[in-house]
Protein backbone atom coordinates (compact mmCIF):
# COMPACT_ATOMS: atom_id res chain seq x y z
CA UNK A 1 0.00 0.00 0.00
CA UNK A 2 1.11 3.38 -0.83
CA UNK A 3 -0.21 6.90 -0.90
CA UNK A 4 0.11 6.80 -4.33
CA UNK A 5 -2.16 4.12 -4.82
CA UNK A 6 -4.84 6.23 -6.02
CA UNK A 7 -2.99 8.57 -8.46
CA UNK A 8 -3.60 6.89 -11.64
CA UNK A 9 -2.33 7.09 -14.95
CA UNK A 10 0.49 9.56 -13.56
CA UNK A 11 3.87 8.02 -13.54
CA UNK A 12 6.08 11.45 -14.52
CA UNK A 13 4.46 13.35 -11.72
CA UNK A 14 4.66 10.60 -9.26
CA UNK A 15 8.30 10.50 -9.92
CA UNK A 16 8.43 14.38 -10.20
CA UNK A 17 6.98 14.66 -6.24
CA UNK A 18 9.29 11.28 -4.76
CA UNK A 19 12.56 12.67 -5.76
CA UNK A 20 11.70 15.90 -4.13
CA UNK A 21 11.56 13.90 -1.11
CA UNK A 22 14.23 11.99 -1.49
CA UNK A 23 16.92 13.00 0.93
CA UNK A 24 19.03 15.92 -0.66
CA UNK A 25 16.03 16.61 -3.20
CA UNK A 26 14.91 19.95 -3.58
CA UNK A 27 11.63 20.39 -2.18
CA UNK A 28 9.92 23.49 -3.13
CA UNK A 29 7.59 25.43 -1.03
CA UNK A 30 5.07 26.83 -3.56
CA UNK A 31 3.78 23.98 -5.92
CA UNK A 32 1.40 24.35 -8.88
CA UNK A 33 -0.49 20.93 -9.90
CA UNK A 34 -2.10 21.30 -13.26
CA UNK A 35 -4.17 18.89 -15.09
CA UNK A 36 -7.76 18.35 -17.17
CA UNK A 37 -10.70 18.00 -15.41
CA UNK A 38 -10.60 14.45 -14.05
CA UNK A 39 -7.18 14.03 -14.12
CA UNK A 40 -6.76 13.48 -10.41
CA UNK A 41 -5.44 17.02 -9.56
CA UNK A 42 -6.33 17.14 -5.85
CA UNK A 43 -5.96 13.34 -5.07
CA UNK A 44 -2.13 13.67 -6.52
CA UNK A 45 -2.04 17.02 -3.96
CA UNK A 46 -3.32 15.14 -1.19
CA UNK A 47 -1.26 11.92 -2.20
CA UNK A 48 1.84 14.29 -2.00
CA UNK A 49 0.90 15.64 1.26
CA UNK A 50 0.33 12.73 2.96
CA UNK A 51 4.38 11.43 1.99
CA UNK A 52 5.67 15.09 3.52
CA UNK A 53 3.62 14.42 6.71
CA UNK A 54 4.61 10.29 6.96
CA UNK A 55 6.23 9.34 10.08
CA UNK A 56 8.13 6.35 7.75
CA UNK A 57 9.03 9.12 5.51
CA UNK A 58 8.14 7.15 2.34
CA UNK A 59 4.70 8.07 1.96
CA UNK A 60 3.92 4.13 3.25
CA UNK A 61 0.32 5.32 3.10
CA UNK A 62 -0.44 3.07 6.25
CA UNK A 63 0.86 5.19 9.37
CA UNK A 64 -1.70 7.46 11.38
CA UNK A 65 -0.02 10.27 9.85
CA UNK A 66 -0.79 9.22 6.18
CA UNK A 67 -4.16 8.26 6.57
CA UNK A 68 -5.22 11.21 8.11
CA UNK A 69 -4.00 13.65 5.54
CA UNK A 70 -5.48 11.12 2.94
CA UNK A 71 -9.24 10.90 5.19
CA UNK A 72 -8.77 15.18 5.14
CA UNK A 73 -8.63 15.32 9.11
CA UNK A 74 -4.82 16.30 9.39
CA UNK A 75 -4.38 19.06 11.92
CA UNK A 76 -1.43 20.58 9.65
CA UNK A 77 -3.06 20.20 6.43
CA UNK A 78 -5.63 22.45 5.25
CA UNK A 79 -7.52 22.33 2.22
CA UNK A 80 -9.87 24.72 0.26
CA UNK A 81 -12.40 24.17 -1.95
CA UNK A 82 -15.22 25.94 -3.65
CA UNK A 83 -18.48 24.63 -5.60
CA UNK A 84 -19.38 28.30 -6.31
CA UNK A 85 -18.06 30.53 -8.87
CA UNK A 86 -15.37 32.09 -7.46
CA UNK A 87 -12.72 31.85 -4.46
CA UNK A 88 -13.08 34.89 -1.89
CA UNK A 89 -10.24 37.09 -1.05
CA UNK A 90 -11.58 36.67 2.85
CA UNK A 91 -11.23 33.31 1.91
CA UNK A 92 -7.44 33.29 1.19
CA UNK A 93 -6.49 35.63 3.63
CA UNK A 94 -7.78 33.35 6.06
CA UNK A 95 -5.41 30.59 4.13
CA UNK A 96 -2.65 32.98 4.30
CA UNK A 97 -3.45 33.51 8.05
CA UNK A 98 -2.92 29.54 8.54
CA UNK A 99 0.51 29.71 6.66
CA UNK A 100 2.08 31.80 9.16
CA UNK A 101 1.60 29.75 12.41
CA UNK A 102 3.76 26.80 12.69
CA UNK A 103 2.89 23.16 12.45
CA UNK A 104 1.29 21.40 15.52
CA UNK A 105 2.66 17.76 15.57
CA UNK A 106 3.59 17.50 11.34
CA UNK A 107 7.03 18.16 9.97
CA UNK A 108 5.26 20.74 7.55
CA UNK A 109 2.13 22.90 7.51
CA UNK A 110 0.54 22.46 3.83
CA UNK A 111 -2.34 24.45 2.06
CA UNK A 112 -4.30 22.75 -0.28
CA UNK A 113 -6.23 25.17 -2.81
CA UNK A 114 -8.09 23.26 -5.11
CA UNK A 115 -9.82 24.81 -8.36
CA UNK A 116 -6.96 27.41 -7.58
CA UNK A 117 -7.80 29.57 -10.82
CA UNK A 118 -11.05 30.56 -9.85
CA UNK A 119 -9.32 33.40 -7.72
CA UNK A 120 -9.74 36.59 -9.21
CA UNK A 121 -6.96 39.01 -9.57
CA UNK A 122 -7.07 40.57 -6.71
CA UNK A 123 -7.24 37.66 -4.88
CA UNK A 124 -4.15 36.79 -6.58
CA UNK A 125 -2.30 39.63 -5.15
CA UNK A 126 -3.31 38.55 -1.28
CA UNK A 127 -1.55 35.10 -2.09
CA UNK A 128 1.42 36.25 -3.82
CA UNK A 129 3.89 37.63 -0.82
CA UNK A 130 2.54 34.39 0.94
CA UNK A 131 3.96 32.16 -1.70
CA UNK A 132 6.87 34.47 -2.08
CA UNK A 133 8.11 34.60 1.56
CA UNK A 134 6.42 31.63 3.01
CA UNK A 135 8.16 30.51 6.55
CA UNK A 136 10.11 28.03 6.49
CA UNK A 137 8.18 24.65 7.15
CA UNK A 138 5.08 25.59 5.08
CA UNK A 139 4.14 24.38 1.63
CA UNK A 140 1.77 25.46 -0.66
CA UNK A 141 -0.32 23.39 -3.53
CA UNK A 142 -2.33 24.91 -6.00
CA UNK A 143 -3.96 22.64 -8.32
CA UNK A 144 -5.63 24.38 -11.81
CA UNK A 145 -6.48 22.70 -15.04
CA UNK A 146 -3.40 24.75 -16.79
CA UNK A 147 -0.88 26.02 -15.90
CA UNK A 148 -2.43 28.93 -18.66
CA UNK A 149 -4.89 29.46 -15.95
CA UNK A 150 -2.95 30.74 -13.19
CA UNK A 151 -1.39 34.83 -12.75
CA UNK A 152 1.88 34.85 -13.91
CA UNK A 153 3.35 36.51 -11.08
CA UNK A 154 2.36 33.36 -8.60
CA UNK A 155 2.65 30.53 -11.71
CA UNK A 156 7.01 31.80 -12.17
CA UNK A 157 7.05 31.43 -8.05
CA UNK A 158 5.83 28.07 -8.26
CA UNK A 159 7.17 24.36 -9.21
CA UNK A 160 4.71 22.91 -11.79
CA UNK A 161 3.39 19.38 -12.06
CA UNK A 162 1.63 18.59 -14.80
CA UNK A 163 -0.75 15.85 -14.79
CA UNK A 164 -2.10 14.32 -17.92
CA UNK A 165 -5.51 12.18 -18.65
CA UNK A 166 -5.30 8.88 -17.23
CA UNK A 167 -6.11 6.10 -20.13
CA UNK A 168 -9.19 4.41 -19.73
CA UNK A 169 -7.55 1.36 -19.00
CA UNK A 170 -5.90 2.90 -15.90
CA UNK A 171 -9.12 4.09 -14.81
CA UNK A 172 -10.82 0.86 -15.38
CA UNK A 173 -8.21 -1.11 -13.02
CA UNK A 174 -8.70 1.82 -10.54
CA UNK A 175 -12.79 1.01 -10.47
CA UNK A 176 -12.11 -2.83 -10.42
CA UNK A 177 -9.93 -2.41 -7.70
CA UNK A 178 -11.38 0.41 -5.78
CA UNK A 179 -15.22 0.08 -6.66
CA UNK A 180 -15.39 -3.23 -6.93
CA UNK A 181 -16.53 -3.01 -10.23
CA UNK A 182 -16.75 -5.88 -13.11
CA UNK A 183 -14.15 -5.45 -15.71
CA UNK A 184 -16.49 -4.96 -18.63
CA UNK A 185 -18.42 -2.88 -16.83
CA UNK A 186 -15.18 -0.80 -15.80
CA UNK A 187 -14.08 -0.80 -18.80
CA UNK A 188 -17.16 0.97 -20.07
CA UNK A 189 -17.53 3.55 -17.86
CA UNK A 190 -13.78 4.81 -18.15
CA UNK A 191 -14.33 5.04 -21.90
CA UNK A 192 -17.23 6.95 -21.46
CA UNK A 193 -15.82 9.34 -19.02
CA UNK A 194 -13.11 9.75 -21.34
CA UNK A 195 -10.26 9.57 -18.54
CA UNK A 196 -12.51 11.49 -15.99
CA UNK A 197 -11.99 9.43 -13.07
CA UNK A 198 -15.06 11.34 -10.91
CA UNK A 199 -17.52 11.00 -14.10
CA UNK A 200 -16.17 7.17 -14.37
CA UNK A 201 -17.48 6.42 -10.77
CA UNK A 202 -20.90 7.67 -11.41
CA UNK A 203 -21.28 5.48 -14.20
CA UNK A 204 -20.34 2.48 -12.45
CA UNK A 205 -22.46 3.31 -9.87
CA UNK A 206 -25.38 4.76 -11.39
CA UNK A 207 -25.77 2.99 -14.46
CA UNK A 208 -28.99 4.85 -15.23
CA UNK A 209 -26.58 7.78 -15.81
CA UNK A 210 -24.38 5.85 -18.31
CA UNK A 211 -27.78 4.92 -20.21
CA UNK A 212 -28.87 8.33 -20.44
CA UNK A 213 -25.55 9.28 -22.30
CA UNK A 214 -25.83 6.44 -24.74
CA UNK A 215 -29.66 8.51 -25.04
CA UNK A 216 -28.20 11.48 -25.81
CA UNK A 217 -25.37 10.92 -28.01
CA UNK A 218 -28.50 8.64 -30.53
CA UNK A 219 -30.50 11.84 -30.32
CA UNK A 220 -27.28 14.05 -31.00
CA UNK A 221 -26.75 11.77 -34.01
CA UNK A 222 -30.32 11.81 -35.17
CA UNK A 223 -30.48 15.85 -35.78
CA UNK A 224 -31.63 16.57 -39.00
CA UNK A 225 -32.89 19.95 -38.50
CA UNK A 226 -32.63 23.33 -37.17
CA UNK A 227 -35.96 23.24 -35.28
CA UNK A 228 -34.84 19.98 -33.89
CA UNK A 229 -31.22 21.48 -32.72
CA UNK A 230 -33.06 24.28 -31.00
CA UNK A 231 -35.83 21.77 -29.03
CA UNK A 232 -32.58 19.33 -27.80
CA UNK A 233 -30.75 22.46 -26.86
CA UNK A 234 -33.60 23.69 -24.73
CA UNK A 235 -33.73 20.02 -23.30
CA UNK A 236 -29.90 20.07 -22.52
CA UNK A 237 -30.27 22.96 -20.70
CA UNK A 238 -33.37 22.32 -18.64
CA UNK A 239 -31.64 18.53 -17.97
CA UNK A 240 -28.22 20.69 -16.68
CA UNK A 241 -30.17 23.13 -14.83
CA UNK A 242 -32.20 20.25 -13.06
CA UNK A 243 -29.02 18.27 -12.43
CA UNK A 244 -27.73 20.86 -10.87
CA UNK A 245 -30.31 22.37 -8.64
CA UNK A 246 -31.42 18.57 -7.32
CA UNK A 247 -27.09 18.32 -6.02
CA UNK A 248 -26.96 22.29 -5.12
CA UNK A 249 -30.19 21.80 -3.13
CA UNK A 250 -29.14 18.45 -1.45
CA UNK A 251 -25.63 20.27 -0.58
CA UNK A 252 -27.72 23.67 0.92
CA UNK A 253 -30.08 21.25 2.66
CA UNK A 254 -27.10 19.36 4.58
CA UNK A 255 -25.73 22.73 5.32
CA UNK A 256 -28.50 24.50 6.71
CA UNK A 257 -29.21 21.36 8.79
CA UNK A 258 -25.66 21.12 10.61
CA UNK A 259 -25.61 25.23 10.59
CA UNK A 260 -29.06 24.69 12.97
CA UNK A 261 -27.87 22.31 14.60
CA UNK A 262 -25.11 23.96 16.14
CA UNK A 263 -26.51 27.06 17.09
CA UNK A 264 -29.30 25.28 18.79
CA UNK A 265 -31.73 25.70 16.48
CA UNK A 266 -33.05 22.58 15.04
CA UNK A 267 -36.54 22.41 17.40
CA UNK A 268 -37.38 26.04 16.74
CA UNK A 269 -39.82 27.30 14.37
CA UNK A 270 -37.93 31.03 14.46
CA UNK A 271 -34.81 32.16 13.98
CA UNK A 272 -33.63 34.42 16.06
CA UNK A 273 -32.62 37.85 13.99
CA UNK A 274 -29.05 37.48 14.81
CA UNK A 275 -28.70 34.35 12.72
CA UNK A 276 -30.79 35.57 9.51
CA UNK A 277 -27.71 37.18 8.02
CA UNK A 278 -26.01 33.47 8.99
CA UNK A 279 -28.49 31.88 6.94
CA UNK A 280 -29.21 33.95 4.22
CA UNK A 281 -25.46 33.99 3.38
CA UNK A 282 -25.74 30.08 3.42
CA UNK A 283 -28.41 30.64 1.11
CA UNK A 284 -27.00 33.13 -1.21
CA UNK A 285 -23.68 30.36 -1.72
CA UNK A 286 -26.25 27.94 -2.55
CA UNK A 287 -27.62 29.70 -5.38
CA UNK A 288 -23.89 30.44 -6.74
CA UNK A 289 -23.20 26.78 -6.54
CA UNK A 290 -26.23 26.05 -8.58
CA UNK A 291 -24.90 28.61 -11.35
CA UNK A 292 -21.47 26.85 -11.35
CA UNK A 293 -22.81 22.91 -11.33
CA UNK A 294 -25.33 24.01 -14.30
CA UNK A 295 -22.12 25.28 -15.90
CA UNK A 296 -20.33 22.03 -15.55
CA UNK A 297 -22.70 20.02 -16.31
CA UNK A 298 -23.03 21.69 -20.20
CA UNK A 299 -19.43 21.77 -20.41
CA UNK A 300 -19.67 17.74 -19.76
CA UNK A 301 -22.09 17.82 -22.13
CA UNK A 302 -20.47 19.80 -24.46
CA UNK A 303 -17.30 17.07 -23.58
CA UNK A 304 -20.00 14.32 -24.65
CA UNK A 305 -20.31 15.81 -27.89
CA UNK A 306 -17.29 16.29 -28.96
CA UNK A 307 -16.62 12.56 -28.53
CA UNK A 308 -19.22 11.65 -30.69
CA UNK A 309 -17.88 13.40 -33.72
CA UNK A 310 -14.40 12.20 -32.72
CA UNK A 311 -15.73 8.38 -32.90
CA UNK A 312 -17.44 9.53 -36.58
CA UNK A 313 -14.29 10.87 -37.74
CA UNK A 314 -12.43 7.71 -36.31
CA UNK A 315 -14.55 5.62 -37.99
CA UNK A 316 -14.67 7.73 -41.32
CA UNK A 317 -10.73 7.53 -41.53
CA UNK A 318 -10.84 4.13 -40.53
CA UNK A 319 -8.15 4.93 -37.78
CA UNK A 320 -8.75 2.07 -35.56
CA UNK A 321 -8.53 4.03 -32.66
CA UNK A 322 -10.52 2.69 -29.58
CA UNK A 323 -14.33 3.56 -29.68
CA UNK A 324 -15.50 5.98 -26.53
CA UNK A 325 -19.66 5.48 -27.81
CA UNK A 326 -19.79 1.47 -28.12
CA UNK A 327 -22.68 1.41 -27.20
CA UNK A 328 -23.99 3.57 -29.73
CA UNK A 329 -22.13 1.96 -32.19
CA UNK A 330 -24.86 1.91 -34.70
CA UNK A 331 -25.92 4.90 -34.25
CA UNK A 332 -22.40 6.22 -35.37
CA UNK A 333 -21.76 4.31 -38.08
CA UNK A 334 -24.74 5.15 -39.72
CA UNK A 335 -24.21 8.72 -39.27
CA UNK A 336 -20.65 8.33 -40.41
CA UNK A 337 -21.95 6.65 -44.04
CA UNK A 338 -23.54 10.09 -45.04
CA UNK A 339 -21.39 12.69 -43.48
CA UNK A 340 -18.14 13.76 -44.14
CA UNK A 341 -14.47 13.67 -42.29
CA UNK A 342 -14.01 17.46 -42.81
CA UNK A 343 -17.67 17.93 -41.36
CA UNK A 344 -16.84 15.79 -38.70
CA UNK A 345 -13.34 18.00 -37.88
CA UNK A 346 -15.36 21.14 -38.24
CA UNK A 347 -17.89 19.80 -35.72
CA UNK A 348 -14.84 19.01 -33.11
CA UNK A 349 -14.11 22.03 -34.03
CA UNK A 350 -17.02 23.45 -33.29
CA UNK A 351 -17.71 22.41 -29.43
CA UNK A 352 -14.36 24.24 -28.78
CA UNK A 353 -15.99 27.22 -29.96
CA UNK A 354 -18.76 26.47 -28.43
CA UNK A 355 -16.95 25.70 -25.18
CA UNK A 356 -15.12 29.18 -25.63
CA UNK A 357 -18.47 31.25 -25.98
CA UNK A 358 -19.81 29.95 -22.18
CA UNK A 359 -16.98 30.36 -20.74
CA UNK A 360 -17.16 34.49 -21.96
CA UNK A 361 -20.33 34.17 -20.72
CA UNK A 362 -22.73 33.49 -24.19
CA UNK A 363 -26.11 32.42 -22.57
CA UNK A 364 -25.22 28.12 -22.61
CA UNK A 365 -28.75 28.17 -24.78
CA UNK A 366 -27.47 29.93 -27.28
CA UNK A 367 -24.00 28.39 -27.90
CA UNK A 368 -25.91 25.26 -27.64
CA UNK A 369 -28.40 26.33 -30.45
CA UNK A 370 -25.30 27.43 -32.93
CA UNK A 371 -23.74 24.44 -32.18
CA UNK A 372 -26.48 21.72 -32.81
CA UNK A 373 -27.41 23.25 -35.58
CA UNK A 374 -24.17 22.76 -37.46
CA UNK A 375 -24.70 19.47 -36.29
CA UNK A 376 -27.91 18.66 -37.85
CA UNK A 377 -26.84 20.14 -40.87
CA UNK A 378 -23.83 18.89 -41.19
Amino acid sequence: MSVWDEVVGQRAAIEQFTRALAPGGNLAQAWLIAGPPGSGRSIAARAFAAALQCEQANGCGQCHACRMVLAGSHADVAVVATDTLSISKDEVRSLVATAQRSPATAPYRIIIVEDADRMSAGTFNVLLKAIEEPPPRTIWMLCVPSAQDMAQTIRSRCRLVTLVTPAPADVADLLARRDGADPQTASRAARAAQGHIGIARRYVHQPEALAQREEAARALLALTSVGGAVAYAQKLVEAANAEAKDEADRVAQSQQEEFLRATGQEAAGRIPPQLRSQLKQLEDEAKKRATRMTRDVIDRFLLDIHSVFRDMLTLQLNAGAEIINEGVMDALQARAEYSTPASSLAMLDAVGTARERIGGNVPPQLALEALLAQAALG
